[in-house]
């Protein structure tokens, strides 16, 4: 790993800001999913050091709290700042123990940085309100105040930014924060929190936990002092975790699985269509929540689009990220591997046919070929399933109801896609999806700037923009009388 600040990469927990170990001493090793090479270890920690970082956390939240926000906007700006200043660095962190390619993971720093960046200045902005009161001598005084100590649990395929997303907001209004990131990706948390150590944040307000899921999850939903849980992963867990959260009644964000439709109109300029499907579906070897996961093209057009597509993803370098031009990495596990080769034969056997791909990349190990199958039908697990690798099932349809049917036709509403021209049918389309976001024209709908969550089983609440600071506080109504 060719990195600058050596400091960066840190192989121990970071707790009350101290650099641990775990009490057992046991380590969890870290491998390269493209090389599936080990790349160092990290603290197996489980029960008993998550209890020390939440009461670290809690033992810090008072003086965190009552910091005027100016301050801690500041602290904010410096470590966004750092972020920047080690941008590089961070980037290489990501790709070696993350495997996706390097110019993804300098976008995804940029993208991380900026929820930073916006929390900062958003920090200075929690209003309240004055109603007015039917009787003359009292006031309805309404006030927001932190929530308390916040548990984030962040995923391995985007382990900068999701931690950026759901910290930045919870520390902006003075809430201290525990975080468990993934096993597949620690390095890139750790780093992060030198950075944080770097600007001066006080002791205790960000914790990092490596280790044990389980033991670790079950403290952090169980424990009454913390209370709130965030967490982005698969619905299946989140489900398990909305359970377990509801037995102390903790406020929970729930970013969880998707099985986003793209949609092409035949008014579509199909050009642009197919490169808002390139970046929407192979972005991260296709392992993001809101890629493209069902493409329907109208029948007018479906030859037209198939044919150009396939040529664009014939064009994908395949390879090791860390390899300058290469544009789809590795998948991040052999579970990973299988459940795309299950999905692909399961197509075929249920009438798809394979354009281009369809089979294990001549590289090996992780890799698989970037994939477009066509004809496929609603039999199909890849038409029920999240599959999270570069796999593009197309499927044709007719007119705008069949296809809003077809769209909506799932448990998941997170993200969706479509192109069009007619703005009438911009706005129908838009506002018939049952999703929390809807991308007209463009294949990247992620910013700091936009509410980001789903709806149905896909999620809780919203990351991201002005309302996500809404997730980490309480409203407290205050009636004055005798005025």
């Amino acid at each position: 790993m060719e990195i600058k600040n050596k400091e960066l990469f840190k192989n121990k927990c970071y707790v009350n800001g101290s650099w641990i170990e775990s009490n057992d001493k046991q380590v969890i090793e870290v491998n390269n999913p493209a090389t599936l090479e080990i790349i160092g270890t990290v603290p197996k920690c489980g029960t008993l050091e998550t209890k020390k970082a939440i009461d670290a956390a809690n033992s810090s939240w008072k003086e965190w709290r009552n910091k005027p926000a100016i301050e801690r906007s500041n602290l904010l700006r410096k470590w966004f700042n750092l972020i920047e200043k080690n941008h590089e660095d961070l980037a290489q962190i990501m790709t070696m123990e993350q495997g996706k390619p390097i110019t993804e993971s300098r976008g995804e720093i940029t993208y991380g940085a900026s929820f930073v960046e916006w929390f900062a200045e958003e920090a200075k902005r929690v209003y309240g309100d004055i109603i007015p009161d039917r009787l003359t001598d009292r006031r309805i005084v309404v006030i927001k105040q932190p929530v308390g100590v916040v548990g984030a649990i962040t995923p391995w395929n985007f382990p900068s930014s999701m931690i950026t997303r759901k910290c930045a907001p919870a520390l902006a209004v003075g809430c201290p924060v525990v975080i468990k990131p993934a096993s597949q990706t620690p390095y890139s948390a750790l780093a992060l929190a030198v950075l944080a150590e770097q600007a001066g944040f006080p002791k205790g307000v960000i914790n990092i936990i490596t280790g044990n899921s389980k033991e670790i999850g079950e403290e952090l939903t169980s424990n009454t002092i913390v209370r709130k849980v965030s967490f982005t992963g698969s619905t299946e867990v989140g489900k398990i975790l909305l359970a377990k959260c509801s037995k102390t009644v903790k406020k929970v964000s729930m970013e969880l699985g998707g099985h986003a439709p793209f949609i092409v109109f035949d008014d579509a300029n199909i050009d642009e269509a197919v490169a808002g499907a390139m970046q929407s579906k192979f972005r991260n070897t296709g392992q993001t929540c809101v890629c493209a996961n069902r493409l329907f093209v109208h029948e007018k057009i479906y030859d037209e689009f198939l044919e150009k597509f396939s040529k664009e993803v014939a064009k994908i370098k395949v390879g090791s990220g860390i390899e300058e031009g290469v544009t789809s990495g590795p998948l991040i596990d052999e579970y990973s591997l299988q459940k795309v080769k299950e999905h692909v034969a399961d197509a075929v056997n249920t009438g798809a046919k394979i354009a281009i791909g369809g089979n294990i990349h001549q590289l090996g190990g992780n890799f698989y070929q970037p994939t477009v199958l066509s004809n496929v039908t609603t039999k199909a697990k890849i038409t029920h399933e999240e599959t999270f690798g570069p796999v593009a099932p197309l499927y044709k349809f007719s007119n705008d109801e069949e296809v809003i049917e077809m769209a909506n036709d799932t448990p998941y509403g997170l993200a969706s896609y479509f192109y069009s021209k007619d703005i009438g049918r911009a706005w129908r389309i838009a506002e018939a999806l049952e999703y929390g976001i809807v991308a007209v024209n463009t294949g990247l709908p992620s910013k700091a700037e936009i509410p980001f969550g789903g709806v149905k089983e896909s999620g809780l609440g919203r990351e991201g923009s002005k309302y996500g600071l809404d997730d980490f506080l309480e409203i407290k109504y205050i009636n004055m009388a005798g005025i």
